[in-house]
């Protein structure tokens, strides 16, 4: 059933999820980050180890040692997410929130946390739960808003959600890590659903200056590729999609130590239906990453790929 959920997906919106999915991971890291840190959560790489131990191996022996420790808790799902082990992110968010149920970031980083480990539903329902206690707890909690926005956009509310984005960029400091990320993921929604918001993005305020910065490890959707997408006929539409997916292939092909991409790879697979290739996926990125392969099939398994 889920799988004929997805074939039903408008092919436009399929397209903004994979922008969303390359820009918007970008965004919500910083925004974690950003977070993690205002909410006074320990850094898994500066968590106190004993010797040469893996910080993730001592948070988790910390946490077992005293599951009351919450600022532990926080920063093993923090970690687990980092790593790539989203679902485990999850378990852990959900110690943490039990601890400290006032803490906006927490709420939003299960909400990030499920919504990465779902095999096939962009904003699982728990998870626009969690993004709702945050902005009820603080209603200027950065990844909570973004994704809220998100939301938005999936149901059909395009203009809703470009505004959302809006108030958001608008709420961002000037040369925030997320900021120009956060633009051009405006700039995508309005050209796939035919908004305008140049003029809109120009009265927010104008981006700080930034450093050339290096080109993306995963590839995303150009601006040609969203201008010409809405010309194009569904069927047209989805052979944009996977094009855009073997792109992504090809880079790994590249840079097959990246285990994000690997993940990124399944999961989109899985997307356009297509588990033949997402277990082949599988099987490559294990070959090229054998000290990781458990974290691989973990998530794999996490996405219904086995």
């Amino acid at each position: 059933m889920a799988q004929v959920q997805t074939r039903r997906w408008r092919l436009s919106t399929l397209l903004l999820v994979v922008a969303l999915a390359v820009a918007g991971f970008a965004i919500a890291t910083s925004l974690r980050r950003h977070a993690d840190a205002s909410g006074n959560a320990t850094d898994p790489q500066t968590a106190p180890a004993s010797g040469d131990a893996d910080p993730l191996t001592a948070l988790e022996a910390r946490t077992k040692a005293n599951p009351q420790d919450g600022e532990a808790w926080a920063a093993l799902a923090s970690g687990y997410f980092e790593t790539g082990r989203f679902a485990e992110a999850a378990a852990a968010y959900d110690a943490a929130v039990k601890l400290s149920p006032q803490q906006a970031s927490l709420w939003s980083g299960r909400g990030e946390a499920r919504v990465m480990a779902s095999a096939h539903d962009p904003m699982p329902a728990a998870a626009a739960a969690d993004f709702e206690r945050a902005v009820a707890l603080d209603p200027r909690d950065p990844r909570a808003r973004y994704f809220l926005a998100v939301k938005q956009d999936l149901s059909g509310d395009h203009r809703g959600a470009i505004n959302s984005w809006l108030a958001l960029l608008a709420d961002t400091r000037p040369g925030a890590a997320w900021e120009a990320d956060l633009r051009r993921t405006i700039e995508q929604a309005g050209k796939i659903n035919h908004i305008g918001v140049a003029g809109q993005l120009a009265a927010v305020k104008q981006p700080a200056p930034q450093l050339p910065a290096p080109a993306p490890a995963l590839p995303g959707p150009s601006r040609e590729d969203i201008s010409r997408a809405s010309a194009l006929r569904p069927s047209e539409q989805r052979q944009m999609a996977e094009a855009m997916v073997a792109r992504l292939e090809a880079k790994l092909k590249a840079d097959p130590a990246n285990v994000d991409g690997w993940i990124m790879l399944i999961r989109s697979r899985m997307t356009l239906g297509q588990p033949d290739l997402a277990r082949a996926a599988l099987a490559a990125a294990v070959a090229a990453n054998p000290g990781k392969a458990a974290q691989l099939r973990e998530q794999a398994a996490a996405l219904g790929v086995r």
